[in-house]
């Protein structure tokens, strides 16, 4: 597709699928003006009651922790409905079970601890590697996807739609070098016969981190033309968001009426810091390690830049991430037990009341 399209490009038959993720949702303008009685019809199940948003960063098989924070915040018995959820790479996956609340809990159990490397994606040998677009492929990842997020799936997130809940992931359109945000609540409210695998899509491109995974193309429609979009992890370029700076949140807050100032809860998959770890002098160590300090670098720019937001908007921020007291390593890339320990410490934090951080500075 060429750049000078790129602004018009849309999904057919979805209106409102999704939006750059570093500038205000399309249609916000005319959102502003829907009456009272719209407003109610539309977001009558968020209006007028307190606000709890959910941010799921990025991490890889450090994702565990996240999930065992959730199901272990259920079994403290006060982990709240969250209005929205956003979720990006690892984030992504566990953002929808969620979103949709604690029923979906044994899933994301088994998913982060019952799963290894070979569950999760099919390696491939030198010669397939240097003919294709990334190392491994992740034919088993989707696989699991359309199991999960079946028909009936896709029919409760529909419904939290129309109650004005919103679940979005983010995930990187790789020509353009910018985040997207997609409204996978309003994909599965559309009523298109392909919202289920545009769904499948999103979320398995929000995981596909460059050169391992390949990268997802979907199918998108400018000036009357087909066209194939490149979408790529999401980390790519946030590793966790909430709603772009640009966004006024307290009008938002302002038309639905919410009760209080809304508290903001960040799940950050990863570590306050980098362990020590001695680097190879060979090209792929270097790379790996260069790529891992990269990373947690621009997620402390996205948790500081995400703290002045709520700052600015009234929020109660809140923030979780992996403790610098866990120091295993894992032997893989998705080691089964190295995620079931992470796991059961995000569970064992948050069932005996989790020790919220509220600033975006590092633990003492």
């Amino acid at each position: 597709m060429p750049e000078s399209l790129a602004a018009s490009a849309h999904i057919p038959g979805i209106p409102g699928a999704r939006y750059w993720g570093d500038l205000p949702p399309t249609g916000f303008d005319s959102w502003l003006k829907l009456s009272a009685d719209e407003l109610a019809a539309n977001y009558g199940g968020v209006m007028h009651r307190p606000h709890h948003y959910l941010a799921l960063s990025g991490g890889g098989a450090d994702g565990a922790y996240g999930a065992g924070l959730l199901v272990g915040w259920t079994a403290h018995g006060t982990r709240p409905e969250f209005t929205v959820v956003t979720g990006t790479s690892t984030g992504a996956l566990i953002a929808p079970f969620a979103f949709l609340g604690t029923k979906y809990d044994p899933v994301l159990r088994q998913l982060y601890t019952e799963f290894s490397t070979n569950d999760l994606v099919e390696r491939r040998d030198l010669l397939d590697i240097v003919r294709n677009e990334s190392a491994i492929s992740p034919a088993p990842l989707r696989r699991l996807l359309e199991t999960y997020v079946d028909d009936a799936f896709v029919a409760e997130l529909a419904e939290q739609h129309r109650r004005g809940r919103s679940l979005l992931i983010g995930t990187t359109q790789l020509d353009a070098a910018r985040p997207m945000t997609w409204s996978v609540t309003r994909i599965a409210a559309s009523g298109s016969p392909r919202a289920r695998a545009l769904i499948h899509d999103v979320l398995l491109a929000s995981a596909s981190i460059p050169g391992v995974f390949p990268p997802v193309m979907i199918d998108v429609e400018a000036d009357g033309r087909p066209f194939d979009e490149m979408h790529v992890d999401g980390g790519v370029t946030a590793q966790v968001f909430v709603y772009p700076t640009g966004l006024d949140w307290a009008l938002v807050r302002q038309r639905l009426g919410v009760t209080g100032p809304p508290t903001l809860y960040v799940i950050n998959n990863s570590r306050d810091y980098l362990q020590w770890d001695l680097t190879q002098r060979r090209i792929f160590p270097i790379l790996s390690r260069s790529v891992d300090s990269l990373i947690r670098t621009q997620g402390i720019g996205d948790l500081t830049q995400i703290y002045y937001l709520a700052q600015r908007d009234d929020l109660r921020f809140n923030l979780a991430f992996i403790p610098s007291s866990f120091t295993e390593h894992p032997t893989e890339k998705f080691d089964r037990e190295y995620m079931g320990k992470l796991f059961e410490l995000g569970f064992d934090r948050a069932s005996n009341g989790y020790p919220w951080t509220t600033g975006p500075g590092r633990s003492k």
